[in-house]
């Protein structure tokens, strides 16, 4: 039997959720899409016909509706994921999870007290080639060295949209808004750090509150050492990449394609056909396989009453990262 699932937020960050959804329509019905702009529904309904509604309370008191999708700025979500918790509706939420890791560590809590799941879209865990290193990383050996580079690319337009880039709204700059998906992966990787010794800075190619360029050392608990550079100053924007130097071999995951060179000879080359995307100018310009993949699993979490594969105790541990390379105390 189909889930029944309500959309929040009809903003720039739902149409590889949309279809996504339109492909699983076998597992997932969409009883409702909610904005509070009438603008903003008009736009919505006329690329995807789903039900709309006007109030979120349709949403929170119809009990046919099992989980919700919410898509809304970063600093809505605490409020909106404990009303939705609070109704026995599981969550599958937008990174990041709130402005500030206090805020996110609450609704964690919420979540787990209420016995509802609550899944995170972090997708790049979902991407065939980071699959793949997943299988082949007990290859490499032990990991000594793993760094993350996010050169990135946004025009000062894309700033200049009302709360971008701010603390208020987005709770941080290229860190926590454009870095997250490639630092959670790389976390996936690495394990958690120990030591970080790091700068952030706002250049000159950009007016914004909070940071557009951030450069960090990083030793990790396993003993590794290793780099992280982000920003969203390198035009015109180029694939994230992450590379592990093991024992065994070197492995680098760039965009979506890895190539890993071990020390015996034997070598990996997988590529995929869609391109990464979204580094630059239009942040929205990649394929939503990814998304899907994440949804596909939250509908299996639900189904099979387990904890989705990035839960919210999971998307913690990208937040204390960031904390850490901000030197967030």
């Amino acid at each position: 039997m189909a889930i029944r699932l309500g959309i929040v937020g009809l903003g720039m960050a739902v149409t590889p959720h949309a279809k996504s959804l339109l492909e699983l329509k076998d597992r997932v019905e969409v009883a409702y899409a909610f904005s509070p702009s009438a603008a903003r529904r008009e736009k919505f309904a006329s690329q995807f016909k789903f039900p709309l509604c006007d109030r979120l309370e349709t949403i929170l008191e119809d009990r046919s509706v099992g989980a919700v999708m919410i898509l809304t700025p970063p600093n809505t979500h605490l409020e909106l994921v404990q009303k939705f918790a609070k109704a026995g509706k599981h969550v599958l939420l937008e990174k990041p999870l709130e402005i500030s890791t206090e805020r996110a560590s609450r609704m964690v809590g919420d979540c787990k007290a209420a016995g509802i799941k609550l899944g995170i879209v972090l997708q790049h865990r979902f991407r065939p080639a980071a699959e793949k290193l997943h299988q082949v990383l007990p290859d490499l050996g032990k990991i000594v060295s793993a760094s993350a580079m996010v050169p990135n690319w946004r025009p000062q337009s894309y700033y200049d949209q009302p709360g971008r880039g701010t603390k208020a709204r987005d709770g941080g700059g290229v860190l926590l808004t454009q870095g997250i998906h490639t630092l959670d992966l790389f976390l996936s990787f690495t394990g958690e750090a120990a030591e970080v010794k790091s700068f952030t800075t706002t250049t000159p190619v950009h007016r914004m509150e909070t940071e557009d360029l951030a450069c960090a050392a990083v030793k990790f608990k396993s003993g590794a050492l290793g780099v992280v550079h982000a920003t969203t100053a390198a035009y015109p924007g180029f694939p994230e990449r992450i590379e592990l130097i093991g024992t065994a071999g070197t492995a680098l995951l760039q965009g979506t394609s890895l190539n890993v060179q071990f020390i015996d000879g034997k070598s990996i080359d997988f590529k995929t056909e869609s391109g990464g995307g979204g580094t630059g100018a239009d942040p929205m310009a990649f394929p939503h396989d990814w998304h899907r993949g994440v949804l596909a699993d939250f509908l299996d979490a639900i189904e099979q009453n387990r904890e989705p594969r990035i839960s919210g105790a999971e998307g913690l541990k990208v937040h204390r990262f960031i904390d850490q390379l901000l030197q967030t105390r």
